[in-house]
């Protein structure tokens, strides 16, 4: 009698491997008459065996933290490797305001700001917020003024939970009641008893490191339902609790995210009299803060689980390769988005013994020099001795796309609504983790598809892909300039005009000029020059060979010149690069991060019969203009600035 392969999960495959192995027997003939009994018990058989399968499949896919489904079960298996997920983050803000004890009969010598609720905000869409103090803040009173200068507050809602120690229990667990706890906001006390007036502070720790039998430590793990539960020592590693111990925790509930951004509060908080504990409720000022709310970040997903936990494992808390730098900066510093480090001795020159980070913050383009200064030191602690960290500000590495898109004008209301669709869509994809990180590839033909997908008007579409760096110059002084696409750039037009700028101003030349290139022989590289327009599609070379350009490492050097000023500025002054990558699908290797730029990329949408009649085609690769943004013609009778003609409501490149 055959063998039977139950390998598969579908319920009609199982119930067919059935029926073959009772075909094979002649003890059995009604098996395959539907309604009869034999059929009823096939049924029952193949249900049963279909779910078996199911969960036997779903309990190996669980026991692995890269194919495993449950939040509880990737939690558990960082656990098991030492990695405890972030948790969510309170979005942070510096508050400052006065009392005025003008009025007072009897002023106090300080006031007391106490901690738990500080501030609030007024109604914000559905929602109001509520700003707390983790610990309690007194300041002098001088001058009949009580000033409170630049108190860090966190949104959320204060709470505070406590716990005895039962000798009786040994299962004894300390798990902390809410979901949605920002961990680094946990205060931990324990007194010998509940009623005792003596304390100890204890902090949390995460390793082993530096702990004796005396140590007044706490562990963190996250358990079931995104709670977290509090682990003491045994009195070797860490103080044990002896009953009837009594622990006061303290937390802060954080709506993580959704908290970014509010600068407008109220006073909600408690002041209170040093001379005799009393409420101070008037002379309370306006509240002033330094700046929006920021850092407020949801609790760490699974898919990041699944990445820095295995990362940090491999690392053992050390940072010696660049995997391990990438590992432990998002530990270090949770505000990271993406981060990229890479070894000196891969530059050309190469710069032994320095490791270069650059690092994508989830709010912002780049770090302060502060965060910079206090990153480098604690990576110090992990880093090989005689490295020196180098932390870059961010690079983008921008693509940019000319969209002519095919529709059938039976299935479409106008071309409008097919762009609106187009941009929708690339919006979207524009927006996905797949391309905004260090490392990323932006797929030609996922692009292709996300517009065809767009509407079931669109029949097809000819897109080019442009790819840009953005120069930050130094104004009035002469220095050197090396920009790196990090692509193979296409040198398609001999004459040049491959490479094409935004204008800017040098010392000793008149007028807007800009940066084109002139391929040498064999088209691998190439020199860059300076022109000035003389109309909208004529340019005069002003300066020849200011610099090189190697199509095929994608790499442009300037050599010494001072600009004095550029058209673009953005805060700081900055000219635009752009150019056609050889390949259509584009890398962002090393320190550049990729961005689909949907602010330059035009959509044009044209009906399907253009195409029937040879009009409106045309290849992936993008021509345009001689240079980017504005023209600038000398002499012109309107107007100096010349708009670029576009089709569609967005700048073309």
């Amino acid at each position: 009698m055959p063998l039977v392969n139950f390998a598969n999960l579908d319920f009609d495959q199982i119930k067919t491997s059935i029926k073959d192995y009772l075909r094979s027997n002649s003890n059995f003939t009604d098996y395959d008459f539907e309604g009869s009994n034999l059929s009823t018990i096939i049924d029952v058989l193949a249900y049963n065996t279909y779910i078996t399968s199911y969960n036997a499949n779903m309990v190996s896919n669980e026991v692995f933290i890269d194919s495993a489904t449950l939040r509880e079960n990737v939690v558990s298996l960082a656990r098991n490797i030492g990695y405890t997920p972030r948790s969510k983050r309170c979005a942070e803000t510096n508050i400052s305001f006065f009392v005025d004890t003008t009025s007072y009969s009897s002023p106090p010598q300080s006031i007391t700001l106490n901690k738990g609720l500080a501030v609030s905000t007024a109604s914000f869409g559905n929602q109001s917020y509520t700003f707390a103090l983790l610990d309690d803040v007194t300041v002098p009173v001088s001058d009949n003024q009580a000033a409170f200068q630049n108190v860090p507050v966190y949104e959320g809602l204060y709470l505070t939970q406590s716990f005895t120690v039962n000798s009786f229990d040994p299962n004894q667990r300390f798990i902390l009641s809410n979901a949605g706890i920002d961990i680094s906001t946990l205060r931990v006390v324990v007194k010998p008893s509940q009623e005792s007036t003596v304390s100890r502070k204890y902090t949390q720790a995460d390793s082993l490191f530096g702990i004796d039998g005396d140590s007044a430590v706490y562990f963190v793990q996250e358990v079931e339902g995104e709670r977290y539960e509090l682990i003491f020592g045994d009195g070797i590693f860490g103080k044990k609790l002896d009953a009837p111990s009594f622990i006061e925790v303290s937390y802060i509930i954080t709506s993580g995210e959704e908290g970014n951004g509010l600068a407008s509060f109220s006073f909600s908080g408690k002041l209170t009299s040093t001379r005799d504990n009393t409420s101070v409720t008037t002379g309370i000022s306006i509240i002033e803060a330094a700046s929006p709310s920021e850092n407020g970040q949801n609790i760490e997903n699974m898919e990041s689980i699944k990445k820095y936990a295995t990362q940090i494992y491999a690392s053992h808390k050390r940072a010696v390769t660049t995997n391990d730098y990438e590992a432990i900066i998002p530990i270090l510093y949770p505000q990271t988005d993406s981060v990229s480090a890479f070894g000196g001795e891969s530059l050309n020159p190469p710069q032994y013994g320095k490791v270069f980070v650059s690092i994508k913050p989830t709010s912002g383009p780049y770090l302060s020099t502060q965060i910079k200064d206090n990153l480098k030191r604690k990576i110090k602690e992990y880093s090989v001795s005689g490295i020196d960290i180098e932390i870059t500000d961010l690079k983008f590495l921008y693509i940019e796309l000319d969209v002519t898109a095919y529709y059938n004008t039976g299935l479409a209301r106008s071309s409008s609504s097919v762009n609106t669709a187009i941009a929708s869509n690339l919006e979207k994809y524009s927006e996905s983790a797949e391309i905004n990180k260090f490392g990323a590839r932006f797929k030609y033909s996922k692009a292709l598809c996300v517009i065809d997908n767009s509407s079931d008007a669109i029949t097809s579409n000819i897109t080019k892909v442009v790819i840009r760096r953005d120069l930050r110059v130094a104004l009035n002084s002469f220095a050197e300039y090396e920009i790196c696409f990090g692509n193979c750039i296409f040198a398609q037009n001999c004459d040049g005009y491959n490479i094409k700028s935004s204008g800017f101003n040098v010392e000793g030349v008149s007028g807007v000029v800009y940066l084109t290139d002139h391929p040498e022989e064999g088209r691998s590289m190439g020199t860059i020059d300076l022109i000035r327009l003389t109309s909208k599609t004529q340019a005069k070379v002003i300066k020849k060979s200011i610099g090189t350009i190697d199509y095929e490492k994608g790499e442009i050097k300037l050599t010494p010149i001072n600009i004095t000023n550029t058209v673009v500025n953005r805060g700081f002054p900055v000219i635009e690069i752009s150019a056609s990558p050889c390949s259509n699908d584009v890398l962002g290797k090393d320190d550049l991060y990729l961005q689909l730029d949907m602010e330059n990329t035009t959509i044009e949408s044209i009906p399907e019969g253009s195409i029937m009649n040879g009009t409106g085609t045309g290849s992936s690769y993008a021509n345009g203009s001689i240079v980017r943004g504005k023209k600038v013609i000398p002499g012109s009778t309107s107007c100096d600035t010349e708009d670029i003609v576009t089709t569609s409501s967005t700048t073309i490149y």
